[in-house]
């Protein structure tokens, strides 16, 4: 059975995306720890992301650099944090948190909630700073 994940690839649920590529997407996490909290996901599912070959993981990571910069052109922050569980969704993904302090990666913390539409703005302003 597909992972939400590889839904969200096909386009047979929807997300925010903020970038997307022949091989890698991003979208805003709908439960963020922090506001511009988004998801970095090959788009080959392959659920352990130490099983992906070792040249997908390096432009897995260089696409998530990326997108972490368009994130701080438009997110206060003194850093974006990256963590990769693994354990939530099975397939391989990487979380980048916007980050003032240590505690904004904690993910035992209450998450946020947003309405659509600033979902829809924050997406629009990721995506237009995304080079």
């Amino acid at each position: 059975m597909a992972s939400i994940f590889s839904k969200i690839i096909n386009r047979e649920i929807p997300a925010y995306i903020v970038a997307e590529d022949n091989n890698f997407i991003a979208f805003l996490d709908i439960n963020p720890l922090a506001e511009g909290h988004t998801l970095v996901v090959p788009k080959q599912e392959i659920d352990y992301i130490f099983e992906l070959p070792d040249q997908d993981i390096a432009q897995l990571f260089v696409f998530a650099k990326r997108v972490a910069q368009s994130i701080e052109r438009v997110v206060p922050c003194k850093r974006i944090g990256l963590s990769v569980i693994g354990l939530e969704v099975p397939h391989s993904h990487i979380h980048l948190v916007p980050l003032n302090a240590v505690n904004d990666i904690n993910f035992a913390k209450p998450k946020l909630d947003f309405s659509r539409e600033q979902y829809l703005a924050l997406a629009k302003k990721i995506k237009d700073a995304f080079k």
